[in-house]
């Protein structure tokens, strides 16, 4: 949902831009929060809570796009340029407009008939050139390539107001105000101010301009009944304490300092330092935030989440078992939470502790299969434990979700010789090992035989 605008330092991204060298950011508060956000506007798509996810990714830009699948991908400098839950609730509608009418499967619509053009194009300039006119070739070549661009630029822009539409619609029906999505429409319109109006050409931008998409949706948002309800307060409030450990986590120490000083006591200030000084490496300092913290609040799981991965990284792994522990039964085992505590089991090195840590490791992949931290751990301790065959399976659904799929086949086998025929793990084994092979056999370039 960004808009590309020549030299303009914001915008939202092009929702087809691919994810390329991107970090994808994975933490138990945000992804409860962008559930609690998401899951009326899902049902309200007639989509299942359990197919579509949304994912936070490590980049500073105003931007949320969907590159394919039923993912919405949010950038986290879209959360700190949000000013309320509710404007993050408005651009979700909005992508998830763009999964509902089936955006991504046919961008082809768009795309064909520009490179048609643009082909053309350098057909008919090449013949040119070859008949000695260079010039004129050269001229038939530039104004194909911007017949092209303006013809996919308009297929773009018809998409991006047909998602709006879709998206304000999905909150309508979900209940939820649009008041969030105006407002956020609004900021980037304030963006295209401050760039200048008159630099930039509407016809040549992947999404309508925001005065235009602000006009557009006004009368339709304010006439859904749902204008008028209030936030959702304790949804507010998660988005704050996101919103400010987020800053603590992906901005540097000092800036993050100057925005919450010391002189600041409110929980998110506590929350923001305790991720700022825990990245900067001076855990005493990270310690003391978070005692706030839980001296605030004793019971929540995530307070007692960032203090027990504040000791169990400072190198204190015994003193991190209780808080971490409580946060794992507080959170009702989330799978993010578990795996770190499962990782400070093992890091005591006592092995009198090495069979709860599987099992809270098995519960934890059992759960998200997609943690490929998860996955290494589970390998350690079963290595640890003498347990080789599984040991092998966890390094090949590791390996097969980086796509190394020699290593995940070569792993699958030994694990697929060494554990009893036909359990559930021999059977995973299987499956893995299938699937590497099909993989390679389709690529046999990429996998050739190595001498």
């Amino acid at each position: 949902m960004k808009r590309f605008v020549a030299a303009a330092a914001t915008a939202l991204l092009l929702w087809t831009q691919p994810l390329q060298a991107q970090s994808i950011l994975r933490d138990a508060e945000t992804e409860t929060m962008f559930a609690e956000m998401s899951n009326p506007l899902i049902k309200a798509a007639g989509l299942s809570t359990r197919d579509v996810k949304v994912v936070l990714i490590n980049d500073d830009s105003i931007n949320a796009f969907v590159a394919g699948g039923q993912t919405v991908y949010v950038h986290s400098g879209l959360i700190q340029a949000a000013d309320n839950a509710n404007e993050v609730q408005g651009v979700i509608a909005h992508e998830l407009g763009h999964i509902a009418d089936g955006h991504v499967v046919l961008a082809d619509r768009g795309t064909k008939p520009a490179m048609g053009m643009y082909l053309l194009s350098m057909v008919l300039g090449l013949a040119a050139m070859a008949a000695g006119s260079g010039e004129a070739g050269a001229g038939i070549m530039a104004a194909g390539q911007q017949a092209a661009m303006g013809s996919y630029l308009s297929f773009s822009r018809v998409q991006e107001s047909t998602a709006d539409a879709t998206g304000a619609k999905f909150l309508r029906e979900a209940n939820v105000s649009g008041r969030g999505m105006l407002s956020f429409f609004k900021k980037l319109q304030q963006q295209e101010y401050r760039f200048g109006t008159a630099n930039i050409d509407p016809f040549m931008q992947s999404h309508p301009l925001s005065g235009e998409r602000v006009a557009t949706l006004t009368a339709d948002l304010q006439a859904s009944p749902a204008w008028a309800n209030k936030p959702d307060a304790a949804l507010e409030e998660r988005f704050r304490r996101v919103k400010a450990k987020l800053a603590g986590y992906v901005l540097p120490a000092d800036q993050t300092l100057q925005a919450f000083p010391p002189s600041n006591q409110s929980i998110y200030a506590h929350y923001a330092r305790a991720y700022a000084y825990h990245k900067a490496g001076y855990p005493e300092k990270a310690d003391a935030e978070a005692n706030a913290l839980v001296r605030a609040e004793p019971t929540d799981p995530y307070f007692l989440e960032i203090k027990g991965q504040i000791l169990l990284e400072a190198g204190k792994p015994v003193e991190s078992l209780v808080p971490l522990r409580e946060a794992t039964e507080g959170s009702r085992n989330n799978p993010l939470i578990a795996t770190t505590f499962g990782h400070a089991l093992i890091a005591t090195e006592n092995k009198a502790n090495y069979p709860e840590a599987t099992r809270v490791l098995r519960t934890a992949v059992g759960r998200d299969d997609q943690n490929p931290f998860a996955w290494m751990q589970l390998g350690t301790v079963y290595e640890l434990t003498g347990d080789t065959a599984r040991a092998a399976l966890a390094t090949a659904e590791r390996a097969s979700m980086g796509g190394d799929m020699r290593t995940a086949s070569a792993s699958a086998q030994y694990a697929l010789a060494n554990i009893p025929a036909n359990t559930t793990d021999w059977i995973r084994a299987q499956d893995i090992a299938m699937a590497a092979q099909n993989e390679m056999d389709d690529n046999p370039k990429q996998y050739k035989r190595r001498k």
